[in-house]
């Protein structure tokens, strides 16, 4: 089975922990997942950077889920791109659940703690899928960055500023520091906006 198209969703199944079977880094996850979205809408051009804010070139996507991510900008007044990142994050998330749940990429068990707590499981289904993905982030750390398809530089960027340690752990993430920025340069404001929503997530959560 291939890798998923959609960034967001490689970077879904890129947040899996194959040995453990469950997946990781709750509160980032849902971050990188809106990152994904915006940088593929910005480098498919159907968003453009306005002054440090994204802003709509077209009205709707194929994918669904970015196609929604392009609405919600294109109706709103402008507003910068770590806002974007923030905003709807748990809902872009269940919305790559179902594409990979209707795709056959995962499994999603829904249950509740106590009967009361709704919590949800997921698996995936080839773990083959997710060591391919594993696969193509180690071969973009060995290559020029210029060589890096974009999309693939973008999974890189996005895994390693979201912290999924499952994809890029900290040791890999000191030893390619600057391969990584380098690669982060491709996504344009999208990085930068995504490590300043992750650092306002924790300071909330303090």
């Amino acid at each position: 089975m291939d890798v998923p198209e959609s960034l967001p969703a490689r970077l879904f199944l890129l947040a899996y922990d194959l040995r453990k079977q469950r997946m990781t880094a709750r509160m980032e996850r849902g971050l990188v997942l809106r990152a994904a979205a915006l940088n593929t809408l910005l480098r498919e051009e159907y968003l453009t950077d306005d002054g440090g804010s994204p802003r709509a070139l077209r009205d709707a996507h194929p994918d669904p889920v970015l196609s929604e991510v392009l609405q919600q900008i294109g109706a709103s007044r402008p507003r910068r791109w770590q806002h974007w990142v923030a905003r709807g994050e748990r809902q872009t998330y269940w919305a790559v659940s179902d594409q990979l749940m209707a795709g056959g990429w995962i499994r999603v068990e829904r249950r509740h703690v106590l009967g009361i707590f709704p919590v949800a499981s997921v698996t995936v289904r080839e773990p083959r899928v997710v060591k391919n993905l594993h696969a193509q982030i180690a071969a973009a750390l060995r290559q020029p960055a210029s060589r890096v398809a974009p999309d693939v530089a973008a999974m890189v960027a996005l895994a390693a500023t979201g912290g999924l340690s499952t994809a890029l752990n900290r040791s890999l993430r000191r030893e390619h520091k600057e391969r990584i920025a380098a690669l982060a340069e491709s996504t344009g404001p999208v990085a930068q906006a995504l490590r300043k929503a992750i650092q306002a997530a924790q300071a909330s959560a303090v």
